[in-house]
């Protein structure tokens, strides 16, 4: 699998855009994920850098996700916004992480982004839940370069 494009169908895009739309029904929280062929500098870098391109840090409670996979690299991280990191444990993002990686060693990574979508929402949900006044503050697709 050398190319982002071989990585996921459109079909499996969509199931993970439907994660994603479940996973913040719960939660004022704003999930995306990004998925690139490879990085050229260190990926938590990397995910910092797209997290401000992809508009993440300007949400209106400092909550937003960034789940970013670097395909030929076999590397993801899980990266939460100034507002997250600063009401939760340090070790906060792990049961996600775990469980991500659990699907991605069997090759199953529809999966492990849609499991790993689930678990940030429910994470999320307990600091930041959803609130009547709350709007979709960034958009669910799958971002990809």
């Amino acid at each position: 699998m050398s190319k982002v494009e071989d990585f996921l169908t459109a079909e499996e895009e969509q199931e993970i855009v439907n994660a994603i739309i479940e996973a913040e029904k719960n939660t004022s929280g704003e999930i995306r994920v990004h998925i690139e062929t490879n990085s050229q500098i260190n990926h938590y870098k990397r995910t910092q850098e797209l997290f401000h391109l992809l508009k993440m840090d300007n949400t209106k409670d400092e909550n937003g996700v960034l789940i970013y996979v670097a395909v030929n690299d076999k590397k993801f991280v899980i990266y939460g916004d100034r507002g997250i990191n600063n009401r939760v444990p340090k070790d906060f993002w792990n049961t996600t992480k775990d469980t991500i990686q659990a699907h991605f060693k069997n090759r199953a990574f529809k999966n492990g982004i849609i499991a790993g979508v689930l678990k940030a929402g429910q994470e999320l949900e307990k600091h930041f839940p959803w609130q009547h006044n709350d709007t979709n503050e960034l958009p669910n697709e799958v971002s990809k370069n």
